[in-house]
């Protein structure tokens, strides 16, 4: 049995201009001690789909589908239970750290709080244990700037304390959103060396969202690709980046920054390509592909039609030979396949 499986999720949010549907038909499954990875433009859904899986949505949203956690349903759980899970064997890293911390109490304070709520220790026993973890994100002279508040502390220290707040009761499932955002390069490598460390050490699942396609790639073995709150292809890492079968994923991967771009006709450095077009209100979204219209492939169906998923069964000729057999499905969610895979891939 898979530690969390999500099947048919869908979610509806309420707009000024009527409910809108932010994330459909979502499925995937996640076991212990994997990583799955999630990317996709703002707004296409990922962190509402984390705060979904935390049971954390605004009032107004209506979900539909399932949320499974060792069997457990989620969706719809009495807050009571699901406090006993928060925190404890569901924990996640929220992407703003200058808003996730209390400003009113010391940090030594919340690492340590889920440690006495969770696993009853205490005081002295989980002072020891937030120390320890502190100092393991990072956070030099944990102990003396244990009681400490969050306004003493540098947006990238804030956000490892988050890190440490979220690993303290070593929990099942870690729900990473944007992890590394306010962190300096060095610190970052600490971080994911960290996070991968308790993946393999206690079994941890992890599900990793970023914008960032460097972290994404060292850091998972599945991807998802998210836009307008669908999944537009998913696979192994390094097959989804060796062949990038959906338009809109290989638009993210163009849009990279690169140290030295290509050269123009006339010799001076092109521009950064974009994906174009903008991504239009959750109202707005084609009835069928959402993708529609920003597309280079758009057909006048691909506006109705929604597209069913696409099984590649073949290896795409481009993927090195060290990938072998696929251990995981890639699939597409394409109307016109073929058109995209006539394209060669940017290196």
């Amino acid at each position: 049995m898979p530690l969390l499986e999500v099947s048919h999720l869908s979610l509806s949010l309420q707009t000024p201009r009527g409910r809108a549907l932010a994330v459909r038909d979502l499925n995937f499954t996640l076991e212990r001690g994997s990583t799955l990875g999630l990317i996709g433009e703002s707004g296409c859904g990922k962190s509402l789909t984390a705060l979904a899986l935390m049971g954390l949505l605004p009032g107004h949203a209506q979900v539909q589908g399932s949320i499974r956690f060792e069997g457990q349903e989620l969706t719809g759980l009495a807050e009571p239970a699901l406090c006993k899970l928060r925190g404890n064997r569901l924990a996640m890293i929220f992407q703003e750290p200058m808003t996730a911390l209390n400003p009113v109490h010391s940090i030594g304070r919340q690492v340590a709080e889920p440690l006495r709520w969770h696993q009853k220790l205490g005081a002295r026993e989980a002072r020891e244990r937030a120390v320890q973890m502190l100092e393991r994100v990072g956070i030099a002279r944990a102990g003396q700037r244990f009681d400490d508040y969050p306004h003493q502390f540098s947006g990238g220290q804030r956000q490892r304390i988050t890190i440490a707040m979220a690993l303290a009761c070593g929990p099942d499932l870690l729900i990473a959103d944007e992890p590394t955002t306010a962190l300096d390069v060095s610190v970052q490598q600490q971080i994911l060396n960290l996070l991968q460390e308790l993946v393999a050490e206690h079994s941890m699942a992890l599900l990793l969202i970023s914008h960032d396609l460097g972290v994404i790639g060292q850091s998972a073995e599945h991807l998802l690709v998210m836009y307008g709150g669908s999944v537009v292809e998913s696979g192994m890492s390094q097959a989804l980046f060796a062949y990038q079968a959906h338009p809109y994923t290989r638009g993210l991967f163009a849009a990279q920054p690169r140290l030295a771009l290509p050269l123009a006709p006339q010799g001076r450095r092109g521009h950064l390509p974009t994906i174009a077009g903008s991504v239009p209100e959750l109202v707005d979204l084609p009835a069928g592909c959402r993708f529609a219209g920003r597309c280079a492939f758009t057909e006048p169906s691909c506006h109705s039609l929604r597209p069913e998923p696409l099984t590649l069964e073949w290896a795409p000729q481009s993927a090195p030979a060290s990938l072998g057999p696929w251990i995981q499905p890639h699939v597409l969610h394409c109307l016109r396949p073929e058109a995209v895979q006539s394209m060669e891939v940017r290196p």
